[in-house]
């Protein structure tokens, strides 16, 4: 039995866990081949399609200074370095972009397109897929500039995205603000109405009926915030959203919606409204939207628009690429062949061919034919002819 000396004063420290030696910690993994190349053809077809389309690239640090006021303070893993200065990795793009903007182009010029991509981190996480605490991002955002033909335009562009990478999923566009405006309207003060925000976010019946009977709402008003639950559909979501704007400001966010709705049916976009959308009011200050892959239930895209420090009006949307990567159809992107080369010749004029060739290692011809079994390559070819070579008779054609 191993004995533990105890100095008087003080308790035994327990033994850390005995990890094996191949663990990872829990919310992270590795990527294998085949996901590494369908994540590699997603963030280049995207980072070529947001180029065409005018978001020029920056790179964002991972190490930033950790912020109480940060929106994922509470989730992003913090450390201290050397001169005793807390950091933080970074949990999401958005602040990282606006830190970004201020430096660097504090009086634009606007608009700014500009697109970003790389790796986030996060202590704790359920909302995304697997419940990974390390996940990829490709996102672009329009800087300095708003209105009707600046979210159109967003909106166009995550749709041209999906397109592009083949993932089929549908946009459902949301305005916060007006859910606020109502429940403003209604009378609440702001400690009623961030609590029931998220109820119905999340579309919870039971908790609004607890809520407003905590807050001492009577039957109509409590039946305006079922309403609002329920606000989910085409257009004509919009004209039920009309009888329950009175003040200003809900009014003005359905004169918005609408224009939006007409400038997307003039670019051949098709929108749902989702307007018990709720979830963090105080981060978006107009429109958002997300966009549902079949099969799926969390958003494989999500964005809107918000202010950067200072007041400058920014909006955008990030794709996750691990998400995206789960809803591509069977066979995309097409892997070329890979074929067994058995000379330097051979391989430049296989992989001139557009195969992959990978060159052999010894002249056991047996040993090739044994591994290349094993891998599931079928052909062997040698010289600058591109002669096939079969695994199964590897002797008939050298």
């Amino acid at each position: 039995m191993r004995r533990v000396s105890v100095v008087a004063g003080e308790h035994p420290v327990a033994p850390a866990p005995v990890r094996p030696a191949v663990a990872l910690p829990v919310g992270v993994r590795d990527v294998l081949p085949d996901e590494w190349e369908q994540r590699e053809h997603l963030r280049s077809r995207l980072t070529q399609l947001l180029a065409a389309w005018g978001y020029r690239g920056v790179e964002l640090p991972a190490l930033e200074y950790a912020d109480p006021a940060h929106p994922q303070s509470q989730q992003a893993f913090k450390l201290i370095d050397s001169g005793g200065e807390v950091l933080a990795l970074r949990s999401e793009y958005t602040t990282a972009l606006g830190r970004l903007v201020q430096t660097h182009f504090p009086t634009g010029p606007f608009p700014l397109r500009l697109q970003y991509g790389g790796r986030l981190w996060l202590r704790t996480q359920t909302s995304e897929l697997g419940r990974l605490r390390e996940f990829s991002q490709v996102g672009a955002e329009l800087v300095g500039v708003t209105g009707v033909r600046a979210d159109t335009e967003l909106l166009a562009l995550a749709d041209a995205a999906l397109r592009e990478v083949g993932v089929q999923a549908q946009l459902e566009v949301g305005f916060p603000g007006f859910v606020d405006a109502i429940l403003e309207d209604a009378g609440l003060p702001a400690p009623a109405r961030d609590a029931l925000h998220d109820a119905i976010d999340r579309k919870s019946g039971a908790d609004l009926d607890l809520l407003a009977e905590r807050a001492g709402l009577g039957h109509s008003t409590t039946r305006i915030l079922h309403t609002l639950t329920e606000l989910y559909g085409g257009p004509e979501v919009l004209n039920e959203a009309d009888t329950l704007a009175r003040g200003g400001r809900a009014r003005e966010a359905v004169k918005h919606l609408r224009g939006v709705h007409e400038a997307a049916q003039a670019a051949g976009l098709e929108l749902l409204f989702d307007l018990g959308v709720s979830r963090r009011y105080g981060y978006y200050t107009g429109l958002t939207f997300r966009a549902y892959a079949p099969g799926l239930n969390q958003a494989v895209l999500g964005g809107g628009r918000y202010a950067l420090p200072g007041g400058v009006p920014g909006a955008g949307f990030a794709l996750g690429l691990e998400r995206l990567a789960s809803a591509l159809p069977a066979g995309i992107p097409p892997q070329p062949e890979t074929v067994l080369a058995l000379d330097f010749a051979a391989a430049a004029a296989a992989r001139a061919a557009g195969l992959r060739a990978e060159l052999a290692w010894t002249d056991d011809h047996e040993e090739l034919r044994r591994s290349a079994e094993a891998r599931g390559v079928r052909r062997w070819v040698q010289g600058s002819d591109l002669q096939d070579v079969t695994p199964a008779n590897p002797e008939a054609s050298l």
